[in-house]
């Protein structure tokens, strides 16, 4: 988010009518800005004038380019993105934040509730639909916590064996920040009841649940 406190935002989506009554609809939220808008992820990457808070990516595009590959280009760049289909899938919503996204939501929601997952990402939060949050727990085990990208980032710097503030800047972030994402982490584990309090325990929750992979 920006030092004003509006989350800019761009679009890769070649649905037309979606992008622009969004648009339209967007100029009455005075937190949140459309700054940006293309039909594939090569044209945003080469165009965009400044990078967004938020990406908005649709997971099918026209262009027939792999959604995943088109998620793992933003994701390596460190942009936060929530990704928007017509796929009402648990398992395509865990593949998407596994991935690094920040959250998945459907095309058959209002404005409204996208906006609001917006701001979700754009807060560093794990953005879901309520039925695909459940739908994704009804698939798992139940004791494998949903962390976010960044909070996946320096869990798996850290548990490789950095210190905390070398696992700090491979994830981008500040050592204190670093620190509050490892809490946060660790909390989840102990609510799934499988805690993990040191730098072996996280490394083994890592290898456990494959988040190496």
């Amino acid at each position: 988010m920006g030092k004003t406190g509006v989350i800019t935002l761009s679009v890769v989506d070649d649905d037309r009518m979606l992008t622009e009554g969004l648009a339209a609809w967007l100029h009455k939220i005075p937190d949140v800005r459309l700054t940006w808008w293309t039909a594939t992820v090569t044209e945003l990457l080469r165009t965009e004038p400044a990078p967004s808070d938020v990406v908005l990516l649709d997971l099918l595009l026209a262009d027939g380019s792999d959604p995943m590959d088109n998620l793992r280009a933003l994701v390596r760049l460190r942009r936060r993105v929530l990704v928007v289909s017509v796929v009402t899938s648990g398992d395509m919503a865990r593949r998407v934040v596994e991935a690094g996204a920040g959250g998945y939501l459907t095309k058959d929601h209002d404005l409204a509730a996208l906006v609001a997952k917006v701001r979700e990402v754009a807060k560093e939060e794990v953005a879901l639909s309520r039925e695909l949050a459940l739908g994704w727990l009804a698939d798992r085990d139940g004791d494998r916590p949903v962390l976010s990208p960044q909070e996946r980032a320096v869990l798996l710097a850290y548990a490789s064996g950095m210190t905390l503030t070398a696992a700090a800047r491979s994830a981008g972030v500040q050592p204190g920040t670093a620190k509050n994402y490892l809490e946060r982490v660790k909390d989840k584990y102990r609510k799934a009841g499988r805690p993990a309090y040191t730098k072996l325990e996280l490394a083994d929750r890592v290898r456990e649940d494959g988040l190496a992979t």
